[in-house]
This record gives C-alpha cells, structure tokens and sequence, in this order.
C-alpha cells in the first residue's frame, strides 16, 4: 500500500472547494503527507517538519503529554541505568570487582570543528608543557562542554546528529557513559530528551538475524520490545539514540545501497536496521550522538541524516590531567607524589592527555603506594607506560585483527621508521595502504582530511610523535636477527653523524625507546602476552656501543636516559665502571635528567668526578640528586638561587651519606635573586673520618674572619648549621671566640687576619685555650705587625696543637702597608711562615715574591 493509500484508508479528509479549507486528522501513532496550503488545520498527534516555501498560513500542533503508563517506564529505565552505569569496569578489574564512574571520568577537551594541517602538526610534534599550551590555547568558544553538544550553531541550527570523533583509549565510551549517567540522573538534556537509548555497535556485531529497531534497542536496556516501542512512538521528536564506535561496525560493501528501511517494527539484519536509524529513515525526527575513531569519520559522515555537527575529543589538557589524578587517588598527599613525579617527564606528561595512559600510570604507581614504595620504584621507565598502552590496545581494541600482532607492529614500525628518517610526521594514503594492510582497523593510526584548494586530501599519523618513535624501536628490535642488527648499526650510525648534537636529534628519543625494550620485565611482557621475542644478542651490540662513546661532549644525560630506561642495575654498573667524569657543564638540566643520574648513580660503589657548572640546578633539582652526591669523588656545583637552608641540606646529606674514603666537594651559588643565601662559596672535604668546611660569606671582606673548621663527621648530627653559616659571618675577636667555643669538638681552624696586632696575637693564642680538642690552628696574615710577633716569640702551645701563621711583612719605614690594599709590587715585604708548638716559635722568611708579574 503506497503512503496515499495508506492515508485515504486512515484517515478522515473533509474539504470544501479549492482555496478554502483543508482539515486532517491523524490518528495516535500514524505519520501523514498532505499539500498545506492556506486555511489548513490539524489535528492529532502530528509533527510539522516544513511548509511549502511562499505559502502562508495557520497551523496548530497538538503534543499528546506523556501518559502515566510512560512515565512510569521511564523512570524504571532511569533507575536501572543510574544503578548500572555508575560503576566502571577497569582493564584490570577483578571479578566483581567495579570503581565508581565519578572517581575516575573527567571532562575531555571537545572541539566542534576540524582543525588545519599546521594546527595537527603543532600538536603532534609538542612536547610536554607546549603540548599542553597547545591544547590550551583552543578558545573557549572552540571547545565543548556535554550540555551544549545540541546548542544551535552560529546560524541558530541545532544539529539533529552529532559525530563524536576520538582516538583509541581517548575517552569515547567513558564519555557516553557520562552521558547517560547524567541523564537518568536529570542532570543533563533532562527537557531536551525524554528517552536516551545506548547501542555499542560490538554487541550488534553479535546479534544474530533479522530485528526490528525496537529489538535492537532491547538486546542493550532492561525494557521490553512492547515498552520501547511506545515510549518512541509518543514522542520521537525527544529521543536520543547514541551509537557507540560506528568504527567497530561489520558494514557491508555495498550499505549504502540497502533497501528502503522505515518502519519502526520492520525487520532486518541488525547492521542494515541500524544503517536505516542513522540515514532518519526510522524516526526522523529522534536525535542522534555517534562515537567513533577517524578512520570510519568520512563513512559515517555519507551515511549520517543532517544537519550534522562534528566534534572531536581531544583528550585531556593539563587541568584535565590535574584533575584525572585527583579523582584517581581521592588523598590529596597521593596525588601531589604522583603528580608531581610525571609532570616534568616531557614524555609522559605530553602522552597524559591520552586518558587510559593517565590511567594506567595511575594505576602502576597506586600498586607502589599501596606496598609502602616508593612512587619512582613502580614508575620505572617510559617505555614500560608504551608498551602497557600498546598492550592494552592490542587486546581490547584488536580483537578481530586478520593479521598478526607481529605482522601488525613490523608494519606500524616500518611506516613509523620511514617517518623518522624523513622526519615527517603526516603519511599520505598511498604510503600507508602500501605499507600497513588494514589501517582502517589499526588502533594506534589517525586519519585526516584536510582542505587542499576545490579538493580534499586524506592524511595518516600516529597518536603523537612520541608513538613514531616507539613503534620506530621497537620494529628494530622485532626483526630477524640479521636485519635487526642492520637497523641497529644504522641507528648508531646516524647518532655518530648527529655527534654532540645527539640528545637534541630527532632520532635521541628511539635510541631510548629501544634501550627501554631491553629490560628483562619489558622483553617478558612483550613475550608472554603477544608472544614477541626480542634477539638475546641484541643487548651487548647496545653495550658495546654506549661504553665506547661516553665520553663524548655534552652527551652525558642523554646516556644516563638510555641506561634509566634499559633499567637493570648489573648492565648500568658494568657500562658506568669505565666512566671517570660526570659532566653536565652548560647543560639544561631537567627534573627527568636527575632522576636518570640518581638512578645511575646509585647502581655504582663511585664515580671520580661530576661537574654540574651552569646547568639550571634549582634548590628542587639539587634535592632530587642529594642522594647520589656521596657517590663523587669531586663535585663542582653551582646551584641556582639556593637559600641557606638548600645549602643547609646539601652539607647535611654529603656528611650522612658519606661512604668514600675522601671527597672534596665545591658549591659556588649562582643568581641569587631572592637574598636568601649568605654562602659565596663552599668548599667540604672528606679524608679519614673528618670533615672540613670552608665558606666564603658575602658581602664585603672583613679584618678578620674564620675561613675553615674540620671536625669529625660523627659530631655532624649535634651542629645547627644555622650556626655554621652565621659563624663565618663573625667579624668581630669576641664573636669569633664563642662561635669557635660552641664547636667544641673542632679539630682543626682556618683564620685570616687584616694585620698582627698585639691583641689579636694573644686572641689566637687564646683559641688554642678554648678549643681543648684543637690540633691545628691556622692564621692567613696580610701584615706581621712586630708587636703582635713579639707576643709569639715568646710563646707556645699546649701539646698536641700546632699554630700556623702565614702571610706578609711590610718593611717600608717611612710608610708602611696598614691594609692589603695598599700592596703593590713597588712595597718591600717579605712572606713570613711561623710555626708555634709546645716548644716554642720558629720563623722563616722566604724571599719576596714578585707581585704583578
């Protein structure tokens, strides 16, 4: 029967003579087509989608309220959906074992347009905060929020379908999830839509048959066929249907060719009802939200009914990120250690806008919280978090793969080297379909479509550049034996040309990628759950080749990345054993750079010399590396705008950790803005049980001063270093004398003296009195005065103590030198070294030296 029939048999017609009237009745449920022309009315239940353009007239629509039957259903169905979707069921999930939906979803970054080929470029080339920046920098009228997905555009259209893109793991089906969490809670479209029905287009994969739209929409809800069919019959215009990953849909070859589909108890293979709700074939008038990844986007968009509106999930952005590890870890002081310990990781901090990696992140170091680690002890490398992405993705979004895992990631590896090697980022069709057999249904691509003149141009990338890189690595170390080692000389080779320049090449990042697919537990995951071996050998062709160029200029971090990322203590004291000097000089010095030399640092008994000179070390970095410092035989630090306290901390944790039989240490402060250090320099040295602390105060240079003490390490824990510092501030005899007194257990002391006076001859004498365990004393004098070398002639010590004085004698007579100012190489003066022991003084006079010169 064609609809005319239909109609005439249905319905009651009255009409008067052209022109005039016509009136049309509708029954509950029916749907009519008549020529509205003037002096119409209708009535029944009756949506009138358009008036013929030019005419005029009145038209009354009469919506039948929701009967109490109805609202009774849905209800029920809200309910249900309220008790069902508030728990999420994580990877790693036991058997009844759920989280709550609000402990873990976070509002994703939307954005309702396509972006442009240098906006993707940024993105997937930024790094860290500048990634963040990026995603940042999207205006607010750019992005998204849930509520204002239907809100009508610019032009006031409101969108009938909305397509949701998103890449793998990027929050697609928490997303939904929220959604209609939010609904059933009559937080979200509470008057927009009265009903919200959710499809996964994986469970209609399953449905076996011939169904109707109504038989469909039972398979995924707790209402029955009958139920749902009146639900959308009274109001269809105030329905949402979301599909779920069209990009998981079995569509045949020829969909868009299917038969006419649209009746709402009609049925059909479950794909072809479905294809028939997305054209508007079945309830045109219902609204709809379809989630899916960018390689079905341009299918879904020829099969979708308008008007149509495009979104895409961008992921997290560094609030999104923030807020993640707080809902996560729901304990202020856990989320600040984690938090803290993956934001400056560039790495893994650009690859935290992806949700399941913030994740599983989370995840790894939540295990070492709850066994009293510590955080950096689970988290252990950045290629240990890819290769858990890579297997999450490999077995939850690659379940109908026609080919193998091992197949699938030498193809990915060879379309990423060919990236790398052209340092290209963006891949066009023919490249990809030549080199990867199913990209369609590969998880870990992208696809674009951006505007080139009057045509379109289809581009492919990787998650991020950082994926590139991986999956670069890891096809090298996925090859047969042979052709493995050709990728691996080449890689070396293309190291050597880059030369000092390496840790800033384009190829730094997969040497370290590959160096983490070395680690034993890495190997053991990548075997047990996708069978994948890496060559045994390959690890002493990586050894050999990183113990030959370590000494190589301003490579030193980069090489301690690769051995943090490889991450096996014996392998890391083997390479670190032919390794005489750490140095950093000039380098920029990252948070991720110290946690590479601590953990370095730690696999070794000692190291002979580190030089971190101009590098950025800030008070926190310094901190992270106190440990490791105990380590260096000499150290050379120049710490950037540390307060007394930072310094407080350093000598505290070289004196604690001490375990070398002598160590000498120079700290020299660098841009002090905030005033809060009164150390210009300090020296500690270690030798045989005791140390020796020599600090140059700022300000001006003072008459007289303390310049060293050495004391036993063991006496360290009784001394406030407040104390310390404010000693080699003294200026003053008196002063001096009771800052000297309260180190009682000093061993040895270093002054300077303006001038040997009388006084200040018997004030040193007097030092030796005060300080009983005192065995050394020694004095820089500018000037012997002879009335302060007369009190030492006739002197001595008490035994055990032995006084040094060093310095020069002015012998001018007509004017003599008060201050070493004064001092110029016309002066005739002598250097004098007096020794004052328990049997008295003795003198010699060296001859004059030769200033200027």
């Amino acid at each position: 029967m064609d609809s005319f029939d239909k109609f005439r048999s249905n319905k009651d017609i009255s009409s008067s003579c052209p022109g005039t009237n016509i009136n049309a009745a509708a029954c509950y449920g029916s749907h009519i087509t008549v020529p509205a022309l003037i002096n119409t009315t209708v009535a029944g239940s009756v949506h009138i989608i358009h008036n013929a353009p030019g005419v005029t007239g009145h038209c009354s629509r009469s919506e039948k309220p929701q009967t109490s039957a109805i609202r009774s259903l849905i209800f029920k169905y809200k309910t249900r959906i309220c008790s069902e979707y508030q728990y999420v069921t994580e990877y790693n999930s036991l058997p009844g074992e759920q989280v709550l939906l609000s402990e873990r979803f976070t509002q994703p970054l939307i954005l309702h347009r396509h972006k442009d080929k240098k906006e993707r470029l940024l993105e997937l080339c930024s790094r860290g905060e500048n990634f963040q920046q990026v995603l940042s920098s999207r205006s607010s009228d750019e992005s998204s929020h849930l509520k204002t997905l239907f809100n009508p555009d610019s032009h006031g259209i409101s969108p009938s379908s909305i397509i949701l893109q998103g890449n793998s793991g990027n929050g697609k089906s928490f997303t939904v999830q929220k959604i209609m969490m939010d609904w059933a809670s009559d937080k979200l479209y509470k008057e927009r839509f009265d009903i919200v029905f959710h499809l996964k287009c994986k469970e209609i994969n399953r449905i076996s048959g011939k169904k109707s739209v109504v038989e469909i929409l039972s398979y995924s809800c707790s209402l029955t066929s009958d139920e749902i069919s009146q639900i959308l019959q009274q109001s269809p215009e105030k329905v949402l249907f979301i599909i779920d990953g069209f990009d998981e849909l079995r569509l045949a070859q020829d969909h868009n060719y299917m038969s006419p589909h649209t009746d709402l108890l009609q049925k059909a293979p479950p794909v072809v009802t479905l294809c028939a709700l997305l054209r508007g074939r079945i309830l045109p008038e219902s609204f709809l939200l379809v989630t899916t990844r960018s390689m079905a986007t341009d299918k879904l968009s020829d099969l979708l009914k308008g008007p149509q509106r495009f979104s895409e999930i961008m992921g997290f952005t560094e609030k999104g990120v923030e807020e993640y590890f707080q809902k996560f870890f729901q304990d202020e002081e856990l989320f600040r250690k984690a938090y803290t310990f993956v934001k400056p990781n560039e790495t893994l901090f650009t690859a935290c806008f992806i949700p399941v990696i913030c994740w599983i992140i989370c995840t790894t170091i939540k295990e070492r919280f709850k066994v009293g680690d510590d955080v950096t002890g689970g988290l252990e490398t950045t290629t240990s978090i890819y290769v858990d992405f890579v297997s999450t993705l490999l077995e939850h979004h690659c379940k109908n793969l026609n080919q193998s895992v091992l197949t699938l990631l030498r193809s990915l590896g060879q379309l990423a080297e060919r990236g790398m090697m052209e340092q290209q980022v963006l891949f066009d069709e023919k490249t990809v379909y030549e080199t990867v057999s199913d990209p369609a249904g590969n998880p870990f691509l992208c696809k674009f479509v951006f505007k080139r003149g009057i045509h379109q141009k289809m581009m492919f990338s990787f998650m991020h550049l950082s994926f590139q890189e991986f999956f670069t690595a890891l096809y090298y170390l996925l090859l047969d034996k042979v052709e493995s080692q050709k990728k691996i000389k080449r890689l070396f080779s293309i190291d050597a040309e880059h030369g000092s320049t390496t840790s800033c090449s384009h190829f730094a990042a997969v040497v370290q990628f590959a160096f983490g697919l070395l680690n034993k537990d890495v190997r053991r995951t990548l075997r047990n759950k996708h069978g994948l071996v890496v060559h045994p050998t390959t690890k002493a062709h990586f050894k050999k080749w990183i113990s030959k160029c370590w000494c190589l200029a301003n490579r030193t971090l980069f090489h301690f990345h690769c051995l943090y990322e490889l991450h096996e203590e014996d392998f890391v004291k083997e390479v670190m054993e032919a390794w005489h000097t750490v140095d950093a000089y000039g380098s920029l010095l990252r948070r991720t750079d110290c946690w590479a030399l601590l953990y370095c640092s730690q696999c070794c008994q000692s190291i002979k010399y580190m030089i971190l000179v101009d590098c950025s070390l800030t008070p926190d970095k310094l901190s992270m590396i106190l440990p490791a410092l105990p380590k260096f035989k000499k150290l050379w630090l120049t710490p950037e705008d540390p307060s007394d306290s930072d310094i407080a901390e350093l000598i505290t944790a070289l004196i604690r950790g001490q375990c070398l039989s002598s160590q000498h240490v120079e700290v020299e402060p660098r841009e002090k803005k905030h005033g809060g250090c009164s150390v210009q320099s300090l020296e500690l040295s270690f030798r045989n049980g005791l140390c020796r602390i020599a600090i140059v105060p700022e300000g001006p240079v003072a008459s007289l001063g303390i310049r060293s003490i050495t004391f036993p390490q063991s006496e360290f824990t009784n001394i406030d270093c407040t104390n310390l510092f404010q000693m080699f501030h003294e200026k003053e005899p008196d002063a001096v004398m009771s800052a000297l007194h309260y180190f009682s257990k000093v061993k040895k002391v270093e002054i300077f003296l303006d001038a040997l006076t009388k006084m200040l001859s018997t004030w040193t004498l007097q030092i030796t009195q005060n300080c009983p365990n005192l065995t050394e004393l020694r004095v820089q004098v500018w000037d012997f005065l002879e009335e302060g070398m007369q009190i030492l002639q006739r002197s001595h010590t008490r035994p055990g103590c032995v006084v040094k004085f060093d310095g020069f004698k002015c012998n001018n007579v007509s004017q003599k030198c008060s201050r070493r100012v004064n001092w110029t190489h016309q002066c005739d003066h002598q250097q004098v070294k007096i020794r004052l022991n328990y049997q008295g003084f003795s003198q010699e006079i060296l001859r004059r030296p030769l200033f200027g010169n």
